[in-house]
């Protein structure tokens, strides 16, 4: 059922966490990529779980794409043995080449840089700048409280309900991939006021 994908984004911290949990999830979902025969695209890192994921991936046989600012690479944080490493110039044009490459978009846990990636993806699928799904890996119920904040802002009319659900979130990430490949985004407008709803 994943076989719409060629290729899933992966965002996740360039720290490891503080629990093994966090490492182990990341193994678990880039052997799962591999043995799919879906690409993974990242930011390019060898650091944190950015780094355990592409690892995972390549240990499996599978294809590793890169993305990553020059200003990264200066700071010896990319991952030198990627096949498939892409240096641009920026953040902006990181997020946008790897936006490009991915068919759906995943989180796992991770600190500001994984928040405004992930987030600017939901938004561009709010928009329908894209179709693409987009899905938390919730390690341990590490989203669990920005999926209450979500929820709150349901309820306090700044989210449509049909958008708060183009977040997927589980626990698993096998059960993630699948629920990925199944749902698609709704055509539904992003504003709650325009139609009196």
């Amino acid at each position: 059922m994943t076989e719409r994908f060629g290729r899933i984004c992966v965002f996740c911290g360039s720290s490891s966490g503080s629990r093994p949990v966090y490492t182990q999830a990341a193994q678990r979902l880039g052997r799962l990529l591999a043995e799919r025969g879906i690409g993974l695209v990242y930011g390019g890192s060898h650091l944190g779980l950015m780094g355990t994921v592409a690892d995972a991936v390549r240990a499996a046989g599978g294809a590793v794409t890169g993305v990553i600012p020059r200003m990264l690479v200066e700071k010896e944080a990319a991952h030198r043995e990627l096949a498939d490493l892409r240096v641009v110039g920026s953040m902006h044009e990181r997020k946008a080449l790897m936006a490009d490459l991915a068919d759906g978009f995943i989180a796992m846990p991770g600190g500001f840089g994984t928040l405004e990636e992930f987030c600017e993806m939901l938004t561009w699928a709010q928009l329908d700048v894209h179709r693409k799904p987009c899905g938390l890996l919730n390690v341990e119920g590490f989203y669990d409280p920005l999926l209450a904040l979500l929820d709150h802002a349901v309820r306090e009319r700044f989210l449509k309900p049909v958008n708060r659900d183009l977040l997927l979130a589980e626990t698993d990430p096998e059960a993630l991939l699948v629920r990925m490949a199944r749902v698609p985004p709704p055509l539904v407008d992003k504003w709650l006021d325009q139609a009196g709803v």
